[in-house]
């Protein structure tokens, strides 16, 4: 079957499943937890989303060549994907940042009224998803970790 030889679908999903196993080494080095839910959660270092565009890109470049109009259709949808993560869902993500804290102080003042229970933060509200987007540098690498794969799995691979 065509599908399981088209290189171009197989880099961007390798290079998704990639990037989002490669959080959680990352965090635990950062933080010293280990968090597997960030397998499936959005943003993060480095970008799956900017890592799938660029390996696209990438594997289509190679395969019909930066003049084909393949390739003109995946970097325009590849920089729109990659600009919407750095503006509108980061943004949005700023913006949960400042409800959670918001929600925090509330539920803080009206406990405190009663008598603070000894609990932790995470216990008295659920939060909201605060990691929708991603800091510049999250996409520039996950951008060249899509290139970087892509080039490793062609010359793998052809």
């Amino acid at each position: 079957m065509e599908l399981f030889t088209n290189f171009p679908l197989w880099a961007a999903l390798f290079a998704i499943g990639f990037a989002q196993f490669i959080k959680v080494p990352l965090q635990f080095i950062a933080s010293r937890k280990l968090d597997w839910t960030l397998l499936t959660s959005t943003g993060g270092m480095p970008s799956s989303h900017s890592g799938a565009v660029t390996a696209l890109s990438t594997a289509i470049a190679l395969e019909e060549g930066l003049g084909s109009p393949f390739f003109a259709i995946s970097a325009i949808f590849g920089i729109i994907v990659m600009f919407d993560a750095t503006g509108v869902r980061w943004h949005a993500g700023e913006q949960a940042t400042v409800l959670n804290r918001l929600v925090t102080d509330f539920n803080k003042l009206a406990e405190q009224v009663k008598t603070w229970p000894e609990k932790e933060e995470q216990e008295k509200r659920k939060e909201l998803k605060e990691l929708l987007g991603h800091q510049p540098i999250e996409v520039f690498f996950g951008g060249l970790l899509g290139i970087i794969l892509t080039l490793i799995l062609h010359a793998l691979l052809h």
